[in-house]
């Protein structure tokens, strides 16, 4: 069996102590102190060490001393734990240390907190995280670890669906064909524990359950709907109504031929027929009238707006030519201020001194170099500044060079640009005058349309065709009504048919309604069997669990010396739940079982552990003052217990493991 036994753990600004180590020498611990004196915060450093975490299994617990405001009480402290193990017999040193980052931004001459990091060491080597967890993972995993170093884990923190995997791990499952054939009313279970476990199958029945209570809940609720729905057609007669609405129909169809003919209107057609012809023939003389004039007009018109859009161009042109000389113009009065920067700094840089900086004493003893190598070395050192002043003279002279290229050619562009604006400012004004007389032109032309109404023959025209739509108003206005009047009617007897088919319309709907009801009482009775049988299908499986459950327990039982366990409790309604309680002597664990107990049993349960894993580890049992004995065990026990008296912590080793 691995046994893994604490030797050292050393805390560094940790939650409070400066520095505080604790040392087993390999035997059980007794931790004294009064409340707040920090006893817990031992098993935390530890459960820290390792795993990154607290007692309570929190990861982002304080680690960092806090005042009374709950602020940092110091800042750029390193906080550490050095846990150092024996694992069976060999030494192991785990280190962790919490760091905070401090960095001098660009510009800055004050260090500005960002962050955090956190830094492993293995036996005195720095890792990284992954290689220090890994390490410790090897030795003990982390779920393992909790569960068989604190007495209290397994019944206060564990779910109750783990604590059973973990007994139904350790205790080994027994084989469902056993359990089907121990019962024979289990055996319609055997197919479906084929494909799925007993406790899938109970989520798969329950929500089965679920949803068809449901469907029958709605069932009543939906048939009272559809009664409500069943419109009442006791006095009325479905033959009747229907040879009503055909004589209905009969009717309107008269009415509307009689509509038709009123409509089509056969001398309203013949004059709107000759009113047409008139229409052309006035047309004909105004074309013959305006027409040359009005091409003359249109080709004027053209001509006009070519003009304008040269002139447009030509402003364009001007407007584009200005703005470039003036951002050139801008641009070489920048260069040449540049020019004259880099003059003085040539000027400058010429009439630099040379200065020897360089000692005249020998670097390793001190004295004076004889003369012929200070000569040499001030001449080295007068080639070397003579060289570097020539590369930043040449390279100033370079950028002068570029500088006055670049003012020149925009200076010839400048130029350019004057050139081409004068040549447009030239052309603008010739062109000016020659729209102007064009659109003089266009007025004249449009002066010479001749007005079709001055037209002996056209004014004849317009008169009888006026007169004609005179006659067609005239004409329409003495049908509207008698076309109002017959629409009216058949109107009133489309209204009237909508109400009889309205009234036909109940018997369908009432048959459709019925017919759902009837369906809806089927569905309730398959939904009542189906519930049935479901429902037989959950006591099966629920039978399963209670016949597996006593096989199980004398077995579960024999591991342990003090805890029982309860697995499922019946309900009232005759169902079970899965549980898996605690009890030790009938009391549950959470039910009344005192400190003292719950201790024992704890250990006991560590102990059951620590044999099917294989591995023991340190138990550190808090509250340890509760209990006048405790279970004997094979693990090392750090007990900590509560002394008034004891204002600062006490440690006593006790004999050796």
């Amino acid at each position: 069996m691995k046994q893994i036994v604490l030797e050292r753990l050393t805390l560094r600004n940790f939650k409070g102590f400066r520095e505080l180590v604790v040392t087993t020498g390999a035997s059980d611990l007794d931790v004294y102190g009064d409340n707040a004196t920090g006893k817990t915060t031992i098993f935390d450093a530890f459960t820290w060490s390792l795993f990154g975490k607290d007692s309570l299994n929190r990861a982002d617990f304080e680690i960092q001393e806090l005042d009374e405001i709950g602020r940092i009480r110091q800042r750029k402290l390193e906080h550490e734990v050095e846990c150092v193990l024996t694992v069976d017999g060999r030494p192991k040193t785990f280190r962790r240390v919490f760091k905070e980052k401090w960095v001098k931004k660009r510009g800055s001459i004050k260090a500005t907190y960002s962050g955090h990091e956190t830094i492993y060491h293995l036996d005195g080597v720095p890792v990284n995280k992954s290689e220090y967890e890994a390490e410790v993972t090897s030795i003990i995993p982390e779920e393992l670890f909790k569960l068989i170093t604190n007495p209290s884990y397994f019944n206060e923190v564990l779910r109750k669906d783990d604590r059973r995997r973990i007994l139904m791990e350790i205790c080994g499952e027994i084989p469902d064909v056993e359990i089907l054939h121990s019962k024979k009313e289990l055996q319609p279970l055997e197919k479906i524990l084929q494909e799925r476990s007993v406790e899938d199958h109970k989520k798969i029945v329950a929500a089965a359950l679920k949803r068809i209570n449901g469907e029958i809940e709605q069932i009543p609720i939906r048939i009272s709907e559809a009664q409500r729905s069943v419109p009442n057609v006791s006095e009325l007669s479905e033959e009747l109504l229907q040879e009503d609405i055909a004589s209905l129909r009969g009717q309107v169809t008269e009415r509307q031929l009689e509509l038709m003919a009123v409509q089509s209107g056969g001398r309203v057609q013949e004059l709107k027929h000759q009113w047409t012809q008139l229409d052309g023939q006035m047309v004909d003389i105004k074309r013959r009238l305006q027409s040359d004039v009005l091409d003359e007009i249109a080709k004027q018109r053209d001509h006009v707006a070519v003009l304008h859009r040269q002139l447009d161009e030509l402003r364009r042109s001007a407007d584009d030519r200005q703005y470039k000389i003036r951002t050139n113009e801008q641009r070489i009065t920048a260069l040449d201020a540049e020019r004259k920067q880099l003059a003085d700094q040539f000027a400058a840089v010429k009439a630099e001194p040379f200065e020897h900086t360089e000692s005249d004493s020998c670097a390793a003893c001190g004295q004076l170099l004889p003369e012929d190598l200070r000569q040499e070395a001030h001449a080295k050192a007068l080639a070397e500044a003579n060289r570097r002043k020539a590369e930043r003279l040449t390279s100033i002279q370079s950028r002068g060079r570029a500088v006055k290229t670049e003012a020149d050619r925009l200076s010839e562009e400048v130029i350019q640009h004057r050139e081409e604006l004068q040549a447009n400012t030239a052309k603008v004004q010739p062109l000016q005058e020659q729209a102007k007389a064009a659109e003089v032109e266009l007025e004249r032309l449009r002066g010479g349309v001749q007005d079709p109404n001055k037209d002996p023959e056209y004014r004849r025209l317009s008169a009888e065709a006026d007169g004609i739509a005179a006659q067609i108003k005239g004409l329409r206005e003495s049908t509207r009504q008698e076309q109002e009047r017959l629409q009216g009617v058949i109107d009133n007897l489309q209204a009237e048919i909508q109400t009889y088919e309205a009234d036909l319309a109940k018997f369908e709907q009432a048959a459709k309604q019925l017919e759902r009801i009837a369906e809806l009482e089927e569905q309730e009775t398959k939904l009542a069997a189906e519930y049935e049988r479901q429902q037989h299908e959950l006591f099966l499986a629920e039978e399963f669990i209670r016949t597996k459950v006593s096989l199980l327990q004398s077995r579960i039982d024999s591991k342990f010396r003090l805890a029982r366990f309860r697995l499922f409790e019946e309900q009232i309604n005759g169902g079970i739940k899965e549980v898996c309680d605690t009890l030790y002597k009938g009391v549950p664990y959470d039910g009344g079982l005192n400190k003292a107990a719950q201790n024992n049993v704890g250990i006991d349960i560590i102990n059951t552990l620590c044999e099917h894993y294989g591995v023991t580890a340190p138990i550190f049992v808090d509250n340890a003052e509760s209990v006048t004995k405790l279970q004997p065990t094979d693990s090392q026990v750090v007990r900590l217990i509560v002394s008034e008296d004891d204002k600062r912590l006490r440690f006593i080793s006790r004999e050796a493991i």
